[in-house]
């Protein structure tokens, strides 16, 4: 996922800066005049945790949905070509089954991920959830630039962001037998964001037509704090709506 998101931000800048230093083929000058530069970009799609121990195990549906205001400024030489910031929010689930218990609670420096065994009580379902606050910055390359609604667009960047807030959350305490012990409607939910990493620097791509786009994202220094636990990083893949 980092090589191909790399492929395609080096295909976009290599794409501008022959266009740019070619002065046979001048770009024509275009009318952008309705076309907005504030688009509102949302998101939603799987996250997948890469490199995970024998005592880790997802299930599920693991899940992001960001919210991201970005300004979009095309470059003067060549209109088809754009670079897009702003800022906003992003949260991640990451579902594991009924053998993976992760213990938020622990005192110590690592984050421990228990192995529930068939003859243990255990949750019927356990999540932990990040909140970040978003940089993201995009180049961006718009085949019809004077109409995005119905251009074909490919973008590739990356996102910087900081951690708000993080945590567990874990329903339905069972015994062996699979039968509730507090109730089906049992939740705990434990607030400890310092396991997790306190910057997210992620490679971001997308590819698509109009407002919609497929999007692509790889987590490059990992899920966990260096030194707090498994070295993870994180791969999502998602749809992204934009240009609203």
């Amino acid at each position: 996922m980092k090589k191909v998101i790399l492929s395609a931000l080096s295909i976009l800048m290599f794409g501008y800066f022959v266009q740019a230093q070619n002065p046979t083929t001048p770009a024509p000058k275009l009318d952008l005049t309705g076309r907005a530069s504030d688009h509102l970009m949302l998101q939603f799609g799987g996250d997948f945790l890469t490199g995970t121990p024998d005592s880790v195990k997802t299930s599920g549906f693991s899940r992001h949905f960001n919210v991201y205001f970005m300004y979009d400024k095309p470059f003067k030489k060549n209109q088809h070509y754009s670079v897009a910031f702003g800022a906003g929010i992003g949260t991640s689930n990451i579902f594991f089954d009924n053998t993976t218990y992760a213990n938020l609670k622990t005192s110590g420096n690592t984050l421990l991920f228990t192995r529930v065994d068939s003859a243990s009580n255990r949750f019927a379902k356990q999540k932990l959830t990040t909140i970040y606050l978003h940089a993201p910055v995009e180049l961006r390359y718009f085949s019809n630039p004077e109409h995005p609604g119905k251009s074909w667009k490919l973008a590739a960047g990356l996102k910087i962001g900081t951690l708000l807030k993080g945590y567990s959350k874990a329903k339905d305490y069972q015994n062996l037998r699979g039968s509730s012990i507090y109730g089906k409607t049992y939740i705990e939910k434990i607030e400890n964001k310092r396991f997790f990493n306190a910057t997210d620097i992620t490679l971001t791509g997308r590819v698509g037509y109009g407002i919609f786009s497929v999007d692509m994202g790889y987590l490059v220094n990992g899920y966990l704090r260096d030194g707090y636990g498994a070295v993870m990083n994180k791969v999502s893949v998602g749809l992204t709506i934009s240009g609203l």
